[in-house]
């Protein structure tokens, strides 16, 4: 069963003492410069308060940082734009998955945000797509939501699909006009705008994922990234009948 209010931890209840997380970071240009971006820093405070060791890299040290451990570690949790990569690295034993999916799990509805990101393959060209982002930043050249999303989609789909970007609290109050939303991970939304937006989408019959959610599919690996969460029998069934 889905834990509700102050039962819902983002990662610990995953973990037992002395578990290993290995985070995979991206240093990018979209990345900002000399800190760690929020999820990541509320997932190792979470991990850490559940007795779990925390490691973070970036994808290019990811082989040499399994190999030094004495036993494959519990998780990797990866900035999702770096699913592909993580995923020919890690052995397909050591469960995997994103910031992005976590807070899925976390603020919102995984079963449901999974189901979206089928429905990317159901949409032709031309079809309008709502990316939303719930915080305001400065876009760089890199940005994932409005440069590298698009472009790994159309390479999946073969054409051109017509986006629409908002951030912060611009989210419409009105989303029947769109085909699909991708929304960000809302680290910084309080979880009752989230669940608020979900259900806008919902209510208007229009499918909804995530960044992390979408990206694994798009890299043929949603069913890996979200098996460590087979604990929820539940939840997982629903998954597993996206097929």
């Amino acid at each position: 069963r889905e834990k509700k209010g102050s039962d819902k931890r983002l990662v610990a209840d995953l973990l037992r003492e002395g578990d290993v997380v290995v985070q995979v970071i991206t240093i990018d240009e979209s990345a900002p410069k000399g800190r760690l971006i929020l999820p990541q820093q509320q997932v190792i405070r979470d991990a850490i308060e559940a007795r779990a060791v925390v490691m973070a890299v970036r994808p290019l040290e990811l082989a040499a940082a399994l190999e030094r451990l004495k036993e494959p570690p519990r998780m990797v949790i990866t900035d999702s734009q770096a699913f592909g990569e993580v995923d020919r690295i890690l052995p397909r034993e050591i469960p995997l998955t994103s910031f992005s999916i976590l807070m899925a799990r976390y603020k919102g509805d995984l079963p449901w945000q999974a189901k979206g990101a089928k429905s990317i393959d159901a949409l032709e060209p031309g079809a309008r797509i709502l990316v939303a982002e719930g915080c305001t930043h400065h876009r760089q050249c890199g940005d994932i939501g409005t440069v590298k999303l698009p472009g790994w989609i159309e390479a999946r789909r073969g054409g051109i699909f017509s986006y629409h970007f908002t951030s912060g609290g611009e989210f419409p109050q009105d989303v029947s006009e769109y085909d699909l939303i991708i929304h960000c991970g809302g680290c910084t939304l309080p979880p009752k705008e989230m669940q608020w937006r979900l259900a806008r989408a919902r209510a208007a019959g229009v499918p909804i994922t995530n960044y992390g959610t979408m990206i694994a599919y798009l890299n043929g690996i949603l069913d890996r990234a979200t098996e460590v969460f087979a604990v929820d029998a539940e939840m997982w069934k629903f998954c597993r009948a996206w097929k």
